[in-house]
């Protein structure tokens, strides 16, 4: 192995420095290119804890094979939930806010085709809706 660097390495390293072209960033992760994509919403307010995971598996299903990118779960804010005052229930898992998120991230079948969930919106007092990114189809099918 040698150290000596080639007069062409030399001149191609100057003409890059000297150069005002910009480079695209390789390190881009595929979220960023998704996130502008319309996609699909549901809203969930009126459901039971158990038709909402029913409704949401059905529908991150349904939008998985239809190769929809981006879904919209309007949850709301669970500020009038009843489970607020009864002390035998989760206040935050009684909630259409925090459980279907919980039921999404437990579920393997779903994560599997799931890219992220914007927990930060989940728990954000100010939020009643987060979204999530699916994978795409292509690549999922690739793995098996």
């Amino acid at each position: 192995m040698t150290n000596k660097i080639s007069d062409k390495d030399k001149r191609d390293w100057e003409n890059f420095l000297r150069s005002t072209d910009k480079l695209e960033t390789k390190d881009k992760e595929e979220i960023t290119k998704s996130e502008f994509l319309i996609g699909k919403s549901i809203d969930l307010h009126g459901y039971s804890l158990q038709e909402a995971n029913h409704k949401i598996f059905e529908f991150i299903t349904e939008c998985f094979s239809q190769g929809v990118k981006k879904i919209n779960v309007i949850t709301g804010k669970g500020l009038r939930s009843k489970n607020v005052d009864d002390p035998y229930k989760s206040n935050k898992l009684g909630i259409l806010k925090y459980s279907v998120p919980n039921f999404i991230k437990n579920n393997t079948e779903l994560m599997d085709k799931i890219l992220k969930i914007d927990f930060d919106s989940v728990n954000s007092p100010s939020k009643g809706s987060f979204d999530i990114i699916l994978k795409s189809k292509k690549k999922w099918n690739s793995k098996f």
